[in-house]
């Protein structure tokens, strides 16, 4: 039974690999790798495992969603992470994304506000990617305690960049996340510039909202 439901989830891998994420550009060889091998079930709750591979966001603990495949992809390319680069994933949730970039190479560090998806990255991240250093506190504040990052990856869709982060990146660095912007959402490469940021759009892509990254709503008389 345990090896049936093995080959099931392998098989599951396989095609959202050929069916979702390679016909839709995702073309870095590390990325398809990283995405045939780990084990995407092991980063859901139980009773979300046989939708660990659907071509969907999954509802995760604490009003937070796990984004869909092709998202994760989408990021970990325009991340374009360098073997030893040093990563800092924003609101990684149970720690899939941090997973796949720590698999093409980077030197990964997973903050994570909400410890019960702490708790199932933790475990996740122990038996696919122990070089992952998950660690908790509030996203919006980044992880400044840490030497300065080569890249940021949010995961997930902001509507606004604090400019705090452009800080924790080094003079070269770059932050790749979605922009929301009247609802249309954007994946977008950003650098430091002067006290913020400049940035660039790259494509069209959604993403879950992460509500520590919403705008604060103006005031209309």
């Amino acid at each position: 039974m345990m090896k049936e439901k093995e080959l099931n989830f392998r098989t599951s891998r396989a095609l959202m690999v050929d069916c979702q994420v390679r016909p839709n550009n995702i073309v870095d060889d590390r990325i398809i790798i990283a995405m045939r091998t780990l084990a995407r079930e092991r980063f859901v709750p139980p009773s979300l495992a046989a939708q660990a591979y659907s071509d969907a966001d999954l509802p995760l603990a604490d009003g937070r969603m796990m984004p869909r495949p092709l998202t994760i992809g989408r990021l970990a390319q325009s991340a374009a992470v360098q073997p030893g680069e040093r990563v800092l994933v924003i609101g990684a949730n149970t720690g899939y994304g941090a997973a796949v970039l720590s698999s093409c190479g980077g030197v990964v560090v997973a903050l994570e506000s909400s410890p019960s998806l702490r708790m199932i990255a933790s475990s996740a991240l122990a038996a696919e990617t122990p070089d992952v250093r998950l660690i908790g506190g509030a996203l919006i504040q980044g992880a400044p305690q840490h030497t300065r990052f080569d890249l940021i990856v949010i995961e997930g869709a902001i509507e606004y960049l604090p400019p705090a982060l452009a800080g924790q990146l080094n003079e070269t660095g770059r932050l790749i996340t979605v922009i929301r912007e009247r609802g249309v959402g954007r994946l977008i490469r950003a650098e430091p510039s002067g006290a913020g940021f400049a940035h660039r759009v790259l494509a069209d892509c959604n993403a879950p909202l992460l509500a520590e990254f919403a705008a604060a709503p103006a005031f209309a008389f």
